[in-house]
């Protein structure tokens, strides 16, 4: 399989996907951290999440697959919504809150 049917694969069997440096219980950067928290905020308990740190395939691949050239990245029912700056901009606005299905 390759890099990019498994990204697919990933982001299609769960409902929220975080593309993240570290895991979701040890950030190992600001953004992903601040990822984790607006989304902990969101109410969302249930966070699918992929360290990229561990895997150099992953890490490039990922930003290939969303020609966007950051971490973290969140894919929510199979669509990528962006990252940390879009996060806090949409958490801002209500509209995360909406699109993740949690009153704001």
């Amino acid at each position: 399989m390759s890099i990019k049917d498994q990204i697919q694969a990933t982001v299609s069997a769960n409902p929220v996907v975080l593309y993240m440096k570290g895991t979701a219980s040890f950030p190992q950067c600001g953004f992903s951290g601040r990822a984790i928290q607006i989304l902990r905020a969101c109410g969302v308990d249930n966070i699918f999440t992929v360290n990229v740190l561990e895997d150099p395939e992953i890490r490039q691949g990922i930003k290939e697959f969303s020609n966007w050239p950051t971490v973290p990245q969140l894919y929510v029912n199979g669509e990528f919504i962006g990252g940390s700056d879009i996060m806090t901009e949409m958490y801002q606005a209500g509209e995360l809150q909406a699109l993740l299905g949690q009153k704001s």
